[in-house]
């Protein structure tokens, strides 16, 4: 049943915010429309919405000018967009990652001891997607969901060393934060790393985001081969000591390279 037909949104000011939010719940309900119906004309949409036909033809320039709706062949209908497709894969990539990863690296924070990270490069920075705590963790610090700086930790650096050479370039360039007195802010010096990063297939941090927390991690490829995220090892510097590093990090590679396979990926 169609709704009452209601107002349009009205103007910035006092009310602007639930205006606002109206608007977002209304350019959700088109897209719940588009998947159901498939195609839908602005009348069909003022219709379902209960809104004036001028309020559905404006949400649905919207959505178009991000590419969630497109014009469909039959003049005057609308239906989902490329846009929908891109968000889905992205969602899509998300989430096989974690599910993929997670019994993995559960076995790598028992054998190692340490706590371990799955990260992923989103918008210009390393975003930890899951955690598993090894037995001797002394913290519970919970970093799922926290953006961390590409330059100053062992998967920034991995998603870094992996990146296009343009827009790696663009993060180079800086500024580059500096969080320790360890935090490596030289391009070149970076760019050193990275290059023996890539030769040695993983990348370290000596107390380069926090004062005693040292890490290891090396890249996990999807199925055509390219880094879609990186696995960590971190703990503190007292107990992961650079001469330790390299022992960990073969095994934080060959998790890496599980992780891989699981998701179509055969080297």
């Amino acid at each position: 049943m169609a709704r009452v037909p209601a107002p349009d949104p009205v103007a910035p000011g006092a009310h602007g915010t639930p205006a606002l939010i109206r608007s977002v719940d209304r350019a959700a309900d088109v897209l719940e429309l588009l998947a159901r119906e498939r195609v839908a004309s602005v009348t069909d949409v003022a219709a379902a919405l209960g809104v004036h036909k001028s309020t559905a033809s404006r949400l649905l320039a919207a959505l178009e000018a991000r590419d969630l709706v497109a014009q469909d062949g039959e003049r005057g209908k609308y239906r989902l967009g490329f846009g929908i497709v891109r968000l889905a894969a992205a969602a899509t990539a998300r989430l096989d990652l974690v599910e993929q990863s997670r019994p993995v690296i559960r076995r790598l924070a028992a054998e190692v001891g340490e706590t371990v990270n799955v990260a992923r490069l989103e918008a210009g920075a390393a975003v930890n997607l899951d955690q598993a705590l090894g037995p001797a963790a002394i913290t519970s610090h919970d970093w799922v969901g926290q953006r961390t700086p590409l330059h100053a930790t062992s998967s920034g650096k991995v998603l870094l060393a992996s990146m296009d050479p343009d827009a790696r370039e663009r993060v180079l360039v800086g500024p580059l934060g500096r969080f320790t007195p360890a935090t490596v802010t030289d391009p070149a010096a970076l760019r050193r790393q990275l290059e023996a990063a890539r030769t040695a297939g993983w990348a370290s941090t000596v107390e380069e985001l926090e004062a005693g927390l040292n890490a290891v991690a090396a890249p996990i490829r999807g199925r055509d081969g390219t880094v879609v995220g990186a696995v960590s090892v971190s703990g503190p510097s007292y107990r992961l000591t650079p001469e330790r590093m390299p022992g960990i990090a073969a095994a934080v590679v060959a998790a890496a390279g599980e992780i891989g396979e699981r998701l179509g990926w055969y080297g």
